[in-house]
């Protein structure tokens, strides 16, 4: 079969390697349809690795395809469904996984294209309880956005920040895979969302996603107009993924006890800030990392009844590498998918 490998640092190689075996008790086979790509496979092709791993490493963290077979005791899936792929291998048997909190999983075995071999393949063997079936409807280039995209933003915003009905939401890079799924899944429980974008192309999408007020962070200071547009009051959450450059903007953008929900730092990250502000105006801060499966299942049946994700470009395995380094130079608004 044909599988993407990294080599060495942003060397990939298109190569062939043997067929998985038959699925094992509790296992189901998946044809991997569509991979979709994250700045998690931008860090994993500059080499920015946070644990151990050995290369050759087949590349890919989100995926969805078609289940061709099922090994034994499968009792909830079956042969021709379009399923996403949880990506990371946890244990299932720790007292987080147990609780539903795949992703403090105490023993987990890594993310799947970034510690060990991901998604990028024609077949892959998983674990049954690793696998989430799509509604009827939802198309397998959909269904790859649902692992990290979808999941990701169902995190942030609903565990953590509980995010409410008519509260005001600020999604920075409203443009990004998950800026522009935030804004799908913001507005469809009522919120008001306010967002960050890079020039004006990408501030006319956003309009047409639903987003209420769009700034161009190139021309206006983000901080003043959420200001302005909120009368001074401030929103009532942050969605915060960019990291140094936005941090203390976020900060001043919030009312008295707001939440500021944070899942990435591609702008550096390491900040200062004010503790009296923090303080004195109870925000809360939260950290989110990865997602649960519940994430990922929830994801998928909003997709299911029209929330659908925002897909920029489709592009054969081929093409894997440009769409890595248009990902990193932002040159996109939605996600980038490469199609087996």
């Amino acid at each position: 079969m044909r599988a993407l490998q990294l080599v060495s640092d942003r060397n990939l190689q298109i190569v062939d390697l043997p067929e998985p075996p038959p699925p094992g008790a509790g296992e189901v086979q998946i044809a991997v349809t569509a991979v979709a790509l994250n700045h998690i496979d931008v860090w994993g092709w500059r080499g920015m690795a946070f644990a151990k791993r050995k290369m050759p490493l087949v590349v890919g963290a989100e995926a969805a395809g078609e289940i061709i077979a099922v090994g034994a005791d499968v009792r909830g899936l079956k042969v021709g469904q379009t399923v996403a792929m949880y990506g990371a291998m946890t244990c299932g048997h720790c007292k987080q996984c147990i609780n539903g909190r795949d992703n403090l999983c105490e023993n987990v075995g890594g993310v799947l294209g970034f510690h060990i071999d991901g998604f990028a393949c024609e077949r892959i063997n998983m674990p049954e309880r690793l696998v989430i079936a799509a509604p009827a409807g939802v198309t397998g280039e959909e269904a790859a956005c649902a692992g990290i995209t979808f999941s990701t933003v169902e995190h942030m915003l609903f565990d953590n920040a509980k995010l409410e009905q008519g509260e005001t939401v600020l999604i920075h890079a409203g443009g990004s895979g998950i800026g522009s799924a935030a804004i799908r899944l913001a507005k469809d429980v009522g919120a008001t969302v306010i967002t960050t974008v890079g020039d004006d192309e990408k501030a006319m999408k956003a309009e047409l996603l639903g987003a209420d007020h769009v700034i161009n962070y190139r021309e206006e200071r983000f901080e003043h107009m959420v200001r302005k547009i909120t009368k001074k009051v401030g929103v009532d959450v942050v969605f915060e993924h960019v990291g140094v450059d936005t941090w203390n903007g976020s900060l001043l953008s919030m009312k008295p006890g707001g939440r500021l929900v944070t899942c990435g730092s591609t702008s550096g990250v390491s900040v200062q800030m004010n503790l009296m502000q923090l303080f004195q105006r109870q925000y809360k801060i939260f950290g989110s990392f990865g997602a649960t499966i519940r994430n990922v299942a929830n994801g998928l049946e909003k997709m299911g009844r029209g929330v659908k994700p925002v897909i920029d470009t489709v592009v054969p395995l081929e093409s894997f590498n440009e769409g890595l380094e248009r990902l990193e130079s932002r040159r996109v608004f939605g996600k980038i998918l490469v199609r087996f």
